[in-house]
């Protein structure tokens, strides 16, 4: 083989090469458009803080509904019923907790647009001011108004609620982020006053009524 056919061999042995490697990225890139970067490659963006995982393996809260357990803090607690608010587009969801000792909590499920959990109590009457002013003093804490406004409701399960209405709201922080709401159903004069803690969600297990395969439900 003289030097010039010797140079031809060679360099299309490296063409073929570049072309194979090349073929195999777009290979690599196809499948990986296939199997979930379909968004990106649509001009979609992809939220970093999505918690598609967590939910794989904590459970979804978004997915709650009467039957379901919660678990935190070493303690489960079934879902004995749920409430449904909606006011213009946003949603949110509240669910009643019970456990064997008569525990009663409330657990509040919010994306706006990260997922927030809050666990509720109800607060003793003699700690339950008016609200609408622009900062409430309780129990030691001094609350600003977050948010106020009227929602759209319907309940399942056990709430003690009608299964649709309207309900007046009253939302308080603090600076430590404790939470003071209060609740209005309908036309009744009577104010359901909570204190809540925010829980972070590696806090939060869920298990379906349903096992695994129950996803059924939306929040």
């Amino acid at each position: 083989m003289n030097g010039t056919v010797a140079y031809l061999v060679t360099g299309l042995g490296c063409l073929i090469a570049v072309a194979g490697i090349t073929a195999v990225a777009v290979g690599v890139w196809r499948a990986k458009v296939r199997s979930g970067g379909a968004g990106a490659a649509k001009g979609r963006p992809v939220d970093p803080f999505h918690t598609g995982d967590t939910d794989a393996v904590r459970g979804d809260p978004r997915r709650l509904g009467p039957g379901d357990i919660v678990e935190f803090r070493g303690q489960s607690y079934a879902v004995r019923g749920s409430v449904h608010f909606t006011e213009g587009s946003w949603t949110w969801s509240e669910h009643f907790l019970d456990d064997a000792r008569g525990d009663k909590l409330w657990l509040s499920v919010e994306s706006d647009p990260d997922l927030e959990l809050v666990l509720w109590r109800s607060a003793p009457d003699d700690l339950a001011p008016t609200p609408g002013a622009r900062s409430l003093d309780v129990a030691g804490r001094r609350y600003r108004l977050d948010e106020s406004g009227q929602a759209r409701f319907t309940s399942v399960g056990a709430t003690g609620l009608a299964p649709s209405g309207t309900v007046r709201y009253h939302d308080y922080v603090a600076p430590d982020d404790a939470r003071l709401s209060f609740e209005g159903y309908g036309d009744s004069p009577r104010w359901e006053v909570g204190l809540g803690e925010v829980l972070h969600r590696a806090e939060v297990m869920i298990y379906p009524a349903g096992g695994p395969a129950s996803t059924g439900r939306t929040v």
